[in-house]
């Protein structure tokens, strides 16, 4: 009965956060995909569907939504825990229609403003023309965006400790070598927080003592 609950109660939230769901199941799928590939096909492929200079100049839109469907890495599990903590959490917070606004926000915003510096570097001769090419795909940007508008999911005084980790986290490696990925990162956190107005009249901000209070009682 314990295992037939739990089960019970994971199908539950997995029902929702469809969005999150959905979006991780097409990740799985095309992570299998890319370990079916050789390296160099593999490269030629995920080129094409990256938001580097390049392919934004000519198919903006495709990029946009292809860069979001794929990962480098390989790696999909870790991106199932992190979006069940993130993505899944600012959904069933904010909705559907809110959050997936949220993530496209910041993707968007945050890929112009990291191939636009990128592109200032090359005409400053900072950078090579070949980085025209520059492979850049991935999930990093919203999940960036999603983890700032959690800011406001807090209750005070703890969404203050919450967003200086976040800040240092996303500001330290624009201090070391940053790269146009650092900015473009930091510059998602940014969209998030400025994404407030979606929270509004998304209920009460939820308050940790009140949690650890309950737990205790």
């Amino acid at each position: 009965m314990r295992i037939r609950r739990g089960l019970g109660a994971a199908a539950d939230y997995v029902r929702s956060a469809p969005g999150t769901y959905v979006w991780l199941l097409v990740l799985f799928v095309t992570t299998i995909a890319l370990h079916h590939m050789s390296p160099h096909f593999e490269e030629r492929f995920l080129r094409q569907r990256s938001t580097n200079i390049h392919e934004l100049s000519s198919n903006p839109v495709r990029v946009f939504i292809t860069s979001a469907m794929w990962m480098e890495s390989g790696r999909w599990l870790p991106y199932a825990v992190l979006y069940t903590v993130f993505h899944a959490q600012a959904e069933r917070w904010l909705g559907t229609a809110r959050w997936l606004a949220a993530c496209v926000a910041a993707h968007v915003v945050a890929t112009l403003a990291g191939e636009g510096a990128l592109l200032q570097a090359i005409r400053d001769g900072a950078a090579p023309h070949s980085a025209v090419n520059t492979l850049d795909i991935g999930v990093s940007y919203a999940m960036a965006g999603v983890i700032g508008v959690l800011t406001y999911r807090i209750a005070a005084p703890w969404c203050y400790a919450y967003l200086a980790v976040v800040l240092l986290l996303y500001t330290l490696p624009l201090f070391a070598s940053p790269t146009f990925t650092d900015l473009g990162h930091f510059i998602a956190v940014l969209i998030g927080l400025a994404c407030y107005p979606l929270t509004l009249g998304c209920g009460k901000p939820w308050n940790p003592k009140e949690t650890l209070a309950a737990l205790r009682g």
